[in-house]
């Protein structure tokens, strides 16, 4: 399934419909972390990775940073595919995203995801230090960038190159967007449940402020810690463990409030060599 190049999706081969993951990506970047999962996931859910204006196929877009025209964006986007049982994944800012949709979908009377996963990324209340720095000097900005891991440190001496003429102005314009999510979202507690997935690794995102998800989610609540850094998204194990999570929704187990307890935190157990 495709619309435009914004969405697009595997086919599932059986005939009755499998819930649809929507995948919402990072700051600064495309849809390519999502771009093999279709394999991983099989028949048990279809994934559909979901590109914002302003990167990819949409570059001569205006990026978004305002709230309420995101969700405007996203209720045109996105409607059409929300007929059948559907959940988000959304990692770094994609998280702050996912959860400010849920929201709405939830204040409109619409059908609301089963699940929303969020991956590296503080609730709104903390706000990561990134996104009060979009306002920074360029080179100050770039500085705090790679100390965080978030751009390789050749980006310093990009003087008039890729760095500072396409990355960092979409990064810039995401974090202003991000920002700008945590100031409206503080109050947007939901009816959904919902787990977070923090890096153990992770400087932005540690895994004490994400356990602090759970004011967001009274209906349910899961904390689970992966062995990786901010960008663990780009491992090959997590669409599978992502299956697995939705394979356990699905069953009913997986976010009851008897069954995950922010006390139950849970470490996904990695195959050798994605320790960091």
């Amino acid at each position: 399934m495709s619309a435009g190049g914004r969405v697009s999706a595997g086919g599932i081969a059986s005939g009755r419909p499998a819930p649809r993951l929507l995948c919402f990506h990072h700051a600064g970047a495309g849809v390519s972390s999502f771009a093999r999962w279709q394999g991983a996931f099989g028949e048990t859910a279809e994934v559909v990775p979901v590109l914002l204006p302003g990167r990819g196929p949409r570059v001569r877009e205006r990026r978004l940073t305002d709230p309420d025209e995101l969700v405007a964006e996203l209720v045109a986007l996105l409607g059409p595919l929300l007929d059948r049982p559907y959940l988000f994944y959304g990692h770094s800012l994609g998280g702050l995203v996912a959860h400010t949709f849920t929201a709405a979908l939830e204040a409109a009377g619409a059908r609301a995801p089963e699940l929303l996963v969020v991956g590296a990324v503080l609730p709104p209340h903390l706000r990561s230090p990134l996104l009060r720095s979009a306002g920074l000097p360029r080179r100050e900005l770039l500085e705090l960038l790679v100390s965080y891991g978030t751009v390789p440190p050749e980006a310093l001496a990009d003087v008039d190159g890729i760095y500072r003429r396409h990355v960092l102005p979409a990064l810039i314009d995401d974090l202003k967007l991000g920002e700008a999510l945590c100031r409206s979202g503080t109050d947007k507690v939901l009816r959904t449940p919902l787990v977070a997935l923090a890096g153990r690794y992770d400087p932005i995102a540690p895994v004490p402020g994400m356990a602090e998800w759970d004011r967001y989610a009274p209906g349910g609540f899961g904390l689970r810690t992966v062995k990786g850094d901010h960008f663990f998204v780009r491992e090959k194990w997590v669409p599978g463990m992502l299956r697995d999570l939705i394979e356990e929704r699905r069953a009913g187990s997986a976010t009851s409030r008897a069954h995950i307890e922010r006390a139950e935190e849970k470490s996904w157990p990695q195959p050798s060599g994605t320790e960091r």
